[in-house]
Order: structure tokens, then sequence, then C-alpha cells
């Protein structure tokens, strides 16, 4: 199995942090987005929109997006399942990627990105500060009744949250997470696992 993506890619997280969770080692390649790799013709056959991760199985399979990919792997590797069995527990896991995907992620790539480029448009950062608060107070008030998103257990739900919320902290926004204690103690869950650990560089 092979992995195409970067190690600094939120996207590629989410996948690392799955294969971590079912203590799978796969053959990663560097796709080096600095030098444009990923609009490479060669990964452009891998992934037609030019972005990271894609993943290739030994019998030649190849699929792209972090969240399709993440389950597929949680539903064929062995280990502990990151999808509830339960379907109400099943179907908050899904609201709560839905809600990361839709509302949250992108607003918080907004400040993210300002920071990491340098460019610091302070227009663009108060958007997307703007836009992660209510995010943040919909899955606080979630939080305040049971330590993961989905209910008892950590799932694929803070698989797609995680990498976000760590940026945040990188990139010096903490102020957006703290003021949210239920989603700082739930951070501290989700932060200390080693999976997620290994899959940050930690």
């Amino acid at each position: 199995m092979k992995l195409y993506g970067n190690p600094m890619s939120t996207c590629t997280r989410k996948v690392l942090t799955v294969l971590a969770e079912k203590g799978r080692e796969v053959e990663f390649i560097n796709i080096d987005l600095q030098k444009g790799e990923q609009k490479s013709p060669a990964h452009l056959a891998r992934q037609p929109f030019g972005v990271v991760p894609a993943l290739e199985l030994d019998d030649g399979f190849m699929m792209y997006e972090s969240r399709a990919i993440a389950r597929f792997l949680d539903r064929t590797l062995p280990g502990t399942s990151l999808t509830p069995a339960d379907p109400k527990g099943y179907a908050l896991m899904e609201q709560f990627i839905g809600v990361e995907q839709s509302y949250f992620s992108g607003p918080a790539m907004k400040v993210v990105m300002e920071r990491f480029r340098g460019t610091n448009n302070e227009e663009n950062i108060a958007k997307g500060r703007e836009g992660v608060k209510h995010p943040l107070e919909v899955i606080d008030a979630v939080l305040a009744k049971q330590p993961f998103l989905a209910g008892k257990d950590f799932t694929l739900a803070e698989v797609s949250w995680a990498p976000y919320v760590e940026y945040l902290f990188v990139v010096g926004e903490k102020d957006l997470v703290t003021p949210h204690k239920h989603v700082v103690a739930w951070w501290e869950r989700v932060s200390n696992r080693p999976s997620v650990k290994k899959a940050f560089g930690k």
C-alpha cells in the first residue's frame, strides 16, 4: 500500500491518523507541495484535482479524497473500528464530519494559510475567525455531554477535526478555541492520543 501525501497536509494527516490507529505502516511517498509536485502529470493521474493525498493499494486500486480514504481504511483494515456500530452513533459521526467539512475547516484554513504564508491579510483572518466561532460553539455544547463528538468513543469525526484544530494552535490562534472549555478538554483527549501524535509528527 502506498500513500502519496505531504506530512504537513491536513488531509494527509487524517489518513495517517487512521493508519496509526490501525497499527498499519504504508509506503509513504512525499509530494513536495512547495515545488508544486501535486500539479505534476504523474500526480494528476492519481489525483485529478492536484492535491494530496492519494492512496494506491497493492493490486493497483487507486483512490483519493481524505475522508473517503479514512472510511475505506477503517472498513478494510483490522483493528478497533473508528465507526460506531450503533446507528445513532454512526449518524452523529457523519453529522460532525459534515459540520467540519461544510462549516469549520474552510474558515479555519483562511486563518491558517494567511499565517503560514506570512501574508496576514487581516480581512481574510477576520472572516476566518468569525467563521469558526459558531461551529466551535455547536460542538462545545455537544462535548459538554459526552467525551467525543459521536459519543463515548474516538471516531472518524475526531480524525476529521483534529488537523484543523491543531493548526489553529500552531499559528497562534489558540484564543479561538480556549473560550470553549469542553472543546479544550476534548482537544486534550484527542491531541494526546498516540495515533494523533504520530500522524502530526510529535
